[in-house]
């Protein structure tokens, strides 16, 4: 058996809030943390301290829509510096979750424009997003419409993730099985 020792662990969490006021806070916080002390020009980070806490927390509406953005440096290796960066995250607002944002992202907070780490950690809330909403039945007509292909089948019982990953592709056992008047052996996947 292969020995490991434990160097670094990258611990992201992310809780998705119904608000009262029909708006829905999806807040993520990422943290690195180190097995023994780091040497940093700013002073050494003693093992277990966290070298990143970052937080991003995006306020959205019912269609996925930010509304709000607010970013947060809690730990960093550069104290007084880092933490400079997390007003860029305003860019985010009028952005759309599951409309072009892991690019939007990239075009407006991509290199020197914004933190690695918090834009790194902006990859995951579309998924997160899209979970929440569809945990919830009164959403599901709603999830199905801004979800939809506009080249798939307009029928009621037609999966929004159809073709969407692989467990749900078409042409796969899982929709064989489950979704047999949606199989198609001769579909071909895209890209």
């Amino acid at each position: 058996m292969v020995q490991r020792q434990l160097i670094h662990t990258r611990t992201v969490d992310i809780q998705v809030y119904r608000r009262d006021d029909e708006l829905w806070d999806v807040e993520a916080t990422l943290a690195d943390i180190k097995t023994r002390d780091s040497p940093l020009p700013t002073g050494d980070r003693k093992a277990g301290d966290p070298m990143h806490d970052k937080l991003l927390c995006l306020t959205i509406d019912l269609n996925f829509n930010i509304v709000a953005a607010q970013a947060t440096s809690r730990r960093n290796p550069y104290p007084g510096y880092c933490e400079t960066a997390a007003d860029a995250y305003q860019r985010l607002v009028g952005l759309n979750l599951i409309r072009g944002f892991r690019k939007a992202v990239k075009e407006r907070l991509g290199g020197v424009q914004g933190c690695t780490h918090i834009s790194e950690l902006s990859q995951f809330l579309p998924t997160a997003a899209v979970q929440a909403f569809a945990g919830e039945p009164e959403l599901q007509d709603k999830m199905r419409s801004l979800m939809a292909d506009p080249k798939a089948p307009q029928d009621d019982d037609y999966h929004f993730q159809f073709d969407r990953c692989h467990a749900m592709r078409r042409d796969g056992p899982l929709v064989q099985l489950y979704f047999p008047k949606w199989f198609n052996p001769a579909r071909t996947p895209s890209p």
